[in-house]
């Protein structure tokens, strides 16, 4: 098998590329390469000389990932500061973590937009260096400012909430930040802000409501601005109720999420929202559509989406009245209270809603026991957005997963691997698996023999491949071998 030629050569390198048992004369070969992005350049554990030569190779993926790499000398760090390429220069601000003043400073005045806003979005730089960007030329540069630094000193958050640029004021009177907490606007601005346009939306959640402002707030053509009327702690009743029955299907949903909505109009709007959800999916619907159809259709997507994660603190605060609660969103808001008595965190646990059950168990870890958490991951929907599943919060001990390895389901064997001192005849089940998610996981075990390894190496799936060319106990007679049939 050790004489098979990888599949999926590059993968196999990319992996090569971060194996941490590679020798120092073997990353040097992979300098050469060109393919993989220079993703070698990124590895910890560089010695000077290595990066030396990376800087004299003046290859521009390699240089790229060195100026990425947290782990660079301050020295090094300075000297990209200087390169030409713009592109390396904003690698050196994403990566400038712990990094000189004199870092900041020589960038500071860089002359492409480009440097000025990454450092715009950084929280390493020096907060007196960062202000200089509230003057910047360049208004895109300070609206970036603005959305990324929430907590700037007053004086500067002042003037970017007054910047003549429009873009730029909406940014700084949001509803929405890069970064928390979200700041609230000098309250001598607040009148100038809601009558402004721009920053309107923003401001609505920080203005005093009187019966005047409330109604023509609640007329406001703009729904964002009805959106954030209709969560206002203040809106009258009177006003509730008309927007309670708006258009738009996210005005609607501030008002089911209000404390003192009325049972049977909560009831209403949930129907009203879960009516139009198509057994398809909604992609599916739009074919045919006008693009006003379209629109619509995509705002009540947006209002379901946000239902399904939606969380109210009032709940949460006072939450056995609602653990039995029709709307799922109620129950996993009660779940996120760290009082519940024992008998109420065991009806969540095994709630018909993943989002409640899993909400439940972060909340009262002590009483998830590994039959909980087993039971967890069989129930969670595996999905593609987010790599999270409950056995990272809930480690299942030894037992169970060596009993995983023979699961039906591939999902749940996936998670065998985990137990570090895996027995070597399931070690070895786990490699001849058919499904490839699994053989990519035993891949990087430590207890992988050199002969099974060489075998995961010249795997029909690419990212098993290169799961086993990254792990530390691959031969160095395959890593040279590996090295040579890429001729490097």
């Amino acid at each position: 098998m050790s004489d098979v030629t990888p599949a999926h050569l590059d993968k196999v390198l990319d992996g090569l590329a971060e194996n941490p048992a590679l020798p120092p004369e073997f990353i040097r070969r992979l300098f050469a390469r060109r393919t993989g992005l220079g993703r070698v350049a990124k590895r910890p554990d560089l010695t000077d000389d290595l990066i030396r030569e990376i800087i004299a190779l003046d290859d521009h993926w390699l240089t790229h990932s060195l100026a990425l790499n947290r782990g660079l000398p301050s020295a090094f760090r300075l000297t990209l500061a200087g390169h030409p390429d713009p592109s390396v220069r904003v690698a050196v601000v994403v990566a400038a973590e712990h990094s000189p003043r004199e870092l900041f400073e020589r960038l500071i005045g860089d002359t492409d937009s480009k440097v000025r806003d990454q450092l715009a979005q950084s929280d390493h730089v020096p907060a007196d260096l960062r202000a200089r960007l509230v003057s910047d030329p360049d208004p895109e540069i300070r609206a970036t400012l603005a959305r990324w630094w929430p907590q700037a000193p007053e004086e500067a958050r002042r003037l970017l909430l007054t910047d003549p640029e429009g873009t730029v004021r909406a940014h700084a009177c949001a509803t929405y930040y890069a970064r928390l907490p979200h700041p609230v606007p000098p309250a001598d601005l607040i009148p100038s802000l809601l009558a402004d346009p721009v920053t309107r939306v923003g401001a609505v959640r920080h203005c005093s409501l009187d019966a005047d402002t409330a109604r023509r707030l609640a007329e406001d053509p703009d729904e964002e601005v009805r959106i954030e009327v209709a969560a206002h702690s203040s809106l009258p009743p009177s006003l509730r109720d008309v927007l309670a029955e708006d258009t738009n299907p996210r005005v609607m949903l501030r008002i089911f999420a209000r404390r003192d909505t009325p049972e049977s109009t909560r009831s209403t709007i949930h129907a009203h929202l879960l009516a139009n959800a198509s057994p398809k999916g909604w992609l599916a619907d739009l074919e045919g559509m006008d693009d006003n159809a379209v629109e619509r259709h995509i705002e009540y997507e947006l209002a379901r989406t946000e239902l399904g994660s939606l969380r109210l603190p009032w709940v949460t605060a006072d939450p056995l009245p609602h653990v039995d609660s029709p709307y799922t969103c109620f129950r996993a808001s009660a779940a996120e209270s760290d009082t519940l008595p024992p008998s109420v965190v065991a009806r969540l646990l095994d709630d018909k809603s993943n989002s409640v059950r899993t909400t439940m168990a972060r909340h009262a870890r002590d009483q998830v026991d590994a039959a909980t958490a087993e039971r967890l991951e069989r129930t969670y929907p595996p999905t593609n957005k987010i790599r999270w599943r409950p056995a990272d919060d809930f480690p299942l001990p030894p037992s169970v997963l060596r009993r995983l390895a023979t699961d039906p389901d591939p999902r749940m064997r996936e998670l065998s691997p985990r137990d570090p001192d895996l027995p070597l005849n399931l070690i070895r089940r786990l490699v001849a698996d058919p499904e490839s998610s699994v053989r990519r996981e035993i891949a990087a075990h430590p207890g992988v023999p050199p002969d099974a390894l060489a075998q995961l190496v010249a795997d029909e799936s690419g990212w098993v491949a290169a799961a086993a060319a990254a792990n530390p106990g691959l031969p160095l007679d395959q890593m040279d071998r590996i090295l040579g049939l890429a001729g490097l």
